[in-house]
């Protein structure tokens, strides 16, 4: 397809959970419902249209090493777009990846900046690790370079206590989100244990990854001050392996990440049965490949939330949230064509047959 070619999409257009539409055009690389006039070189392409997938928690730019090379980079946003993920969140990591934006082929990325952690309280090389009160300073500087989201690690274990414990001051994050807020940048929180999640709610915290730790005293609390979680629960089915690798010398952390992931189905029914918007995430680019949203779809569902709205946490309702656009008029051209209804069986999404970014065709 050339670059003044237009692209027709027939069969379903799933513009909304419940609007659906007989085709699109894409012109210029936008869409359009418009019938281009003459049109001299068309290609039509039929089936069942979302919106791109929404991968809200993945890391490019980073291994469980650290950070990595832009060819590796490259690597993981290419896993993800050939997987029909074409938009990003990427919660941390130590690698500048701006030069991604240039690439039309390439997903676009919602950064966080980089992951800030307590000091000797993270993952070796993922992080900047500062003290209490250095946290409004490092926030302010990721706020300023990231694009609208700021990340903080708000629970690790702690060595001494030999268990996950919370990792900031309330006073600390109080006056950490406020700046974040006032410099116009959201907050979200790595957070496995239950102890830290009350206080970022009450500090005003935007969004909870992971929130294993959710319980019937927190849950409304989140409900009432529509705080977000993205499970991530492709990544927390790693819990039993790193538990077992733990036991011996942390037994109660070791049995601690044992319950939090024996009950983790429970924790995001509940969730989502209280009103708490749940979205889309993996936890890709540490220890987990990319590319695997429909296999995390496929994970709440399981959960007990309805396939619609499991659908809609990687595509509609994400994109809303993270305030990108879906396959509204005049949107940029990210869809991805399937051969069945999604929406009648989610795992639909592991079998992308076209997928077009920027109103090109890649995959």
């Amino acid at each position: 397809m050339s670059d003044h070619a237009v692209l027709r999409v027939k069969g379903r257009v799933l513009v909304g959970p419940e609007e659906v539409r007989g085709e699109l055009w894409v012109v210029g690389g936008r869409i359009t419902y418009t019938r281009p006039p003459g049109a001299r070189e068309v290609r039509t392409v039929a089936g069942w249209a979302l919106p791109g997938l929404v991968d809200a928690h993945c890391h490019v730019g980073l291994d469980h090493h650290g950070a990595v090379d832009a060819a590796t980079s490259e690597k993981q946003a290419l896993g993800d777009r050939d997987a029909g993920t074409l938009l990003l969140r990427d919660a941390g990591s130590p690698a500048d990846t701006r030069w991604i934006d240039d690439r039309e082929d390439l997903p676009k990325i919602i950064r966080a900046g980089r992951h800030i952690a307590r000091t000797r309280r993270y993952i070796r090389n993922f992080a900047y690790e500062i003290e209490p009160e250095d946290l409004v300073a490092y926030v302010a500087r990721e706020a300023r370079r990231g694009d609208g989201w700021v990340k903080l690690v708000g629970d690790w274990i702690d060595r001494e206590e030999g268990d996950l414990t919370a990792c900031w001051p309330r006073e600390a994050v109080v006056a950490a989100i406020a700046e974040a807020h006032r410099l116009g940048a959201r907050v979200t929180a790595h957070c496995f244990a239950e102890v830290a999640l009350r206080e970022l709610v009450e500090a005003g915290i935007d969004c909870v990854e992971h929130a294993t730790g959710l319980t019937e005293d927190t849950i409304p609390l989140f409900a009432e001050h529509g705080v977000a979680i993205v499970p991530t629960l492709v990544n927390i089915a790693t819990f039993p392996r790193l538990a077992a690798g733990g036991a011996e010398k942390f037994p109660r952390w070791s049995a601690h990440m044992n319950r939090l992931y024996e009950r983790r189905y429970d924790t995001v029914r509940a969730a989502y049965d209280a009103g708490i918007p749940v979205f889309v995430g993996t936890d890709a680019g540490g220890a987990l490949a990319h590319g695997l949203a429909a296999a995390e779809v496929a994970e709440l569902v399981t959960a007990g939330i309805p396939p619609l709205d499991a659908l809609s946490a990687t595509t509609w309702a994400a994109r809303r949230w993270l305030g990108r656009p879906a396959l509204e008029e005049g949107a940029p051209a990210d869809l991805v064509v399937y051969d069945e209804d999604p929406r009648a069986d989610v795992r639909v999404l592991a079998a992308p047959r076209v997928i077009v970014l920027n109103g090109r065709v890649v995959g």
